[in-house]
């Protein structure tokens, strides 16, 4: 049984509704069952790189946090202490001040390290824990649901009720005027978002970076609806989704060590080619970052609080260089090389997918 007394906990990456629940649980669970104290680490990894920027947590400062979306100590995307963005002679640069984590690690006392985020954060705590030796133990977050050695990560659930919700509320204005629907919701790599909101929504086509389109199908299927008297269609089109032979759209590419491509596009693109086909009169919402918002269902609140317990419990171990996961219903642990091994994608011929197809709605893929 692990003696550490004193903990550490950031969020790392884009923010996600349950961030909280895990943070409130982390300190929940190590003042009660442990007597450990807790450590707010402020936007990410930068409370590790900068002074200034780490807090108490007690029971006061968690109190009243489990419906709140977002996190209470803030998130950074650019954060890596392997390639910190530095202005030198009026230009950003990377430098990398990783070796500054030990050391204000020591100098506030912090003997190992809650890692709340997705594979980057997840990659950042492996690489810390090779290099020099870190405690560290992760919690996945993502609503993109892509990370492999998990069933679930929370985040997930609550996005997709805001795209559901979204959909829902799109239908009649689509039915009144007649037209074709697109909405676009995140999923760069993954569209588990755009498939479990389309199938839940009765959509008429889901459009995923797993299965590449035809265009042609698409518009197929719509034409096919206005033959049967049903004169608007609903699509939802994941930022990832391409054509077949074709790329991802990307509204800016990177240029930095720290930056990713800002995906988006994906869905006026489909619009523009299906006014083309067409001259039907079609509208795109993109969600953007509106899936990150708001409260988290009662699902994240549950497995974010499961996960924190959880990853307390690991460092009471001395389980170090793991992750909590879902598998089942049950709360276990993998290591972090397996956490970021590989992305987890939707399988084309897997039951969700057929159950969607059987129910009506076509991806429009080549082998459709």
């Amino acid at each position: 049984m692990s003696k550490i007394k004193r903990i550490g906990v950031l969020t790392g990456g884009g923010d996600c509704p349950g961030l909280n629940a895990v943070i409130r649980a982390v300190v929940k669970s190590a003042l009660n069952l442990y007597g450990m104290e807790v450590i707010g680490i402020e936007d990410g990894y930068e409370g590790l790189v900068y002074p200034g920027k780490t807090r108490a947590l007690g029971f006061d400062q968690v109190r009243g946090i489990l419906p709140k979306g977002g996190t209470i100590l803030g998130s950074s995307n650019r954060a890596n202490p392997f390639a910190m963005p530095v202005e030198e002679n009026g230009k950003l640069v990377a430098k990398d001040f990783s070796a500054r984590v030990p050391e204000r690690m020591e100098e506030l006392g912090i003997e190992a390290l809650v890692v709340i985020g997705g594979d980057g954060t997840l990659k950042i705590a492996k690489e810390l824990k090779d290099k020099y030796g870190i405690k560290v133990v992760g919690v996945p977050k993502t609503i993109d649901n892509d990370l492999s050695a998990t069933d679930l990560t929370f985040g997930f659930d609550s996005a997709v009720r805001t795209a559901t919700w979204a959909i829902d509320l799109l239908h009649s204005t689509a039915e009144s005027h007649h037209r074709v629907m697109l909405i676009e919701v995140m999923g760069r790599d993954a569209g588990w978002i755009a498939l479990h909101s389309g199938m839940a929504s009765g959509v008429e086509a889901i459009l995923i970076p797993e299965m590449p389109y035809l265009i042609e199908k698409l518009v197929k299927k719509i034409e096919w609806r206005e033959s049967q008297g049903r004169k608007f269609s609903i699509v939802v089109v994941a930022e990832g989704a391409r054509p077949v032979g074709g790329e991802m759209s990307v509204l800016k590419k990177p240029h930095l060590p720290w930056e990713l491509p800002r995906f988006g596009g994906a869905a006026q693109r489909v619009a523009d080619e299906i006014e083309k086909l067409t001259e039907k009169e079609t509208r795109v919402t993109v969600l953007g970052h509106l899936q990150r918002g708001g409260s988290p269902t009662p699902f994240d609140r549950n497995l974010g609080s499961r996960f924190g317990v959880s990853a307390v419990d690991l460092i009471s171990q001395g389980k170090f260089g793991t992750m909590v996961c879902l598998r089942g219903r049950e709360i276990k642990y993998v290591s972090l090389e397996e956490a970021v091994a590989k992305k987890k994608l939707v399988d084309p011929e897997s039951e969700m997918v057929k159950s969607a197809r059987a129910l009506g709605i076509n991806f429009c893929s080549e082998e459709e």
